[in-house]
């Protein structure tokens, strides 16, 4: 059946790269950044409350003028990575926006600078209160960056370096393909192919599978070139701004302390055992003898409301997200609503356009949009829900100075994850006796994803950064290092001979040269959600609760935070309360076994 899945609508941000708008745009890009720097030297000079509260307010219209353009060229890109006009204008803002690097390094050694006083005025100040966890966190960070001319000289390297490599993965990445039928000689893209792992037909997916490992075995020279040269520029950046580790540093950017990390991986890792328990128990349903990693994402049964299958029109989807959201908020249902009625999603899966979901903010604009790839499956209203969790998030935030709404990956997940767990519930409530089992085991699989294989990819790249220090590795290596992090993590609950090689090739978050380790905030993010909604079902003011915590996420520490709800995320029992949770529905599935 046709999902009538839509294309997405720019206009409202720029009508064009040549409209007048945009021109407009980057010339006072340019104009803001010079801003920037001039107030810069003022604060040296002469530190006041008005001087510090002027440079903050410099540091933001820049900061939102080159994120605007950013995003635009982006979403245009990967809507379509053959559009050599966005390649060219991304380029275009990365050469714009260079000096806002060396801008914002001068603004943090200012800052620190100053620190004494400038933390006085933080304390004591009432108009320089509210700014004291960003002002604090500016100074925290100057520690870790190189002097300006060297920041100055690495961001400009990075777009022939760092950044193209990662674009060289999107191009790829969503180009990649092979042969489906050999007769007709239809080829079918890495993204069509890996749709067919939510089928009901195992030959299917097996065929869809193989066809996948063929396609990346196709590209995997290039795919690891591209791998190879974002974390050895990453590598070789980080240590020269004193980062001890690339964890440190993600720890950092997450707002969560190294205790804090330690703790989520070491309940996850005392979990393994209840994960395989539940994929040994979804062979037995399935009616093997053990999974294959092309089984993981099966549904149980065909049928209307199951998931994986395509039962599900665009619109229906649309319907289901919003009136699962009414049921915890109505003013989120509004939102989503007035969100897919604007045009702010592009669903369509197409030849050229990146695989996966994202969901991207315009601050000029105050406007969001999502990126998915629609099949009229559940999972893809889940998907849908979770990216329309990220643009609630933004819907909630976008009034605020952009120094106090900048949250971490960690709380940004956690947003995310928690809306797409009120369409979940919402749909097991009104799931019929026949349907549970199905829907139940599929919110197992998406918590073995978030948990499970978010372990294995946190496994690989910790061994990744560890190897690539010392020299560049093949492809082969890097396919024989993910199969070990599955074996790790899955253990003997997935056939040790079908397991995925070319998971690295897979996952955009390895390409970012700015964000290391981008796979445990998901898990962080899933149990911390879980909490969240659990609190939420005890308290009927807990919508005004949750909307004041992600209004939040901008102005303090994830440890903080989880304070505010009550939660000590240092301590590993958080977390494992949040998986007692799923134990809960892995009973349930073992239960119809007995």
């Amino acid at each position: 059946m046709s999902s009538n899945a839509p294309r997405w609508d720019l206009s409202s941000v720029y009508s064009s790269f040549d409209c007048a708008e945009y021109r407009r745009d980057c010339h006072l890009l340019t104009e803001k950044i010079e801003g920037l720097m001039t107030r810069t030297g003022e604060l040296t000079r002469n530190l006041s409350a008005e001087t510090l509260l002027a440079l903050v307010k410099a540091w933001e219209d820049a900061g939102e003028y080159a994120e605007n353009l950013g995003a635009y060229a982006e979403a245009i890109y990967t809507a379509d990575t053959r559009n050599e006009r966005a390649r060219a204008e991304i380029n275009r803002i990365e050469a714009l926006k260079l000096p806002l690097g060396k801008a914002a390094v001068e603004f943090r050694n200012a800052l620190a600078s100053k620190k004494e006083r400038i933390l006085s005025l933080a304390g004591e100040d009432s108009r320089v209160v509210p700014y004291a966890f960003f002002l604090s966190e500016m100074i925290e960070r100057a520690a870790f960056q190189m002097e300006s001319k060297m920041e100055d000289l690495a961001n400009d390297l990075c777009r022939s370096g760092g950044d193209a490599w990662a674009r060289l993965h999107e191009a790829l990445a969503s180009t990649a393909s092979a042969t489906w039928n050999t007769s007709t000689g239809e080829r079918k893209t890495v993204t069509e192919l890996r749709a067919f792992a939510n089928n009901a037909d195992r030959e299917l997916r097996r065929r869809a599978y193989e066809a996948e490992l063929d396609a990346w075995k196709a590209v995997e020279i290039p795919m690891a070139a591209a791998l190879n040269g974002v974390k050895g520029f990453a590598i070789t950046v980080d240590k020269r701004r004193g980062w001890k580790s690339p964890l440190q540093k993600s720890a950092f950017q997450s707002r969560i302390s190294e205790k804090t990390l330690t703790a989520l991986i070491s309940a996850i890792e005392d979990a393994l055992p209840l994960f395989r328990r539940y994929l040994a128990a979804k062979a037995r349903l399935l009616g093997i003898e053990k999974c294959a990693f092309y089984d993981l994402f099966a549904p149980l049964e065909q049928g209307e409301g199951s998931f994986g299958q395509a039962c599900l029109s665009w619109n229906e989807a649309c319907d289901l997200v919003v009136d699962c959201f009414g049921s915890f908020d109505p003013a989120m249902a509004d939102f989503a609503r007035r969100s897919y009625a604007s045009g702010w999603v592009d669903a369509e899966m197409r030849d050229g356009k990146i695989g996966g979901a994202y969901c991207t903010d315009f601050p000029l604009a105050k406007e969001v949009r999502i990126l998915c790839n629609f099949d009229g499956s559940f999972d893809a209203a889940l998907t849908l829900a979770h990216e329309t969790g990220h643009a609630w998030h933004h819907e909630l935030i976008k009034g605020l100075p952009r120094a106090l709404s900048r949250y971490p990956m960690t709380l940004a997940e956690t947003a995310s994850i928690f809306a797409e767990t009120l369409v979940f519930e919402a749909a097991l409530t009104k799931a019929p006796p026949s349907e549970r089992l199905s829907h139940i085991e599929g919110s197992v699989k998406d918590s073995c994803q978030t948990l499970v294989d978010i372990l294995s990819r946190y496994y690989f790249e910790k061994e990744l950064f560890s190897r690539r220090e010392d020299r560049e590795l093949s492809a082969a290596e890097l396919c024989e290092m993910i199969l070990d992090a599955q074996q790790k993590t899955y253990g003997d609950a997935l056939d040790a001979e079908k397991l995925h090689p070319y998971m690295w090739a897979v996952k955009i978050h390895y390409y970012s040269p700015a964000l290391p380790f981008y796979n445990y905030p998901y898990a962080f993010g899933q149990l911390f959600a879980l909490s969240l909604y659990a609190r939420g079902r005890e308290d009927a003011s807990f919508t005004g609760v949750y909307r004041s915590l992600l209004e939040a996420t901008g102005c303090c520490s994830a440890e903080r935070l989880a304070l505010k709800a009550g939660f000590d995320i240092t301590d590993a029992g958080f977390w494992a309360r949040g998986i007692g949770l799923i134990e809960e529905r892995i009973l349930a599935m073992e239960r119809t076994l007995a």
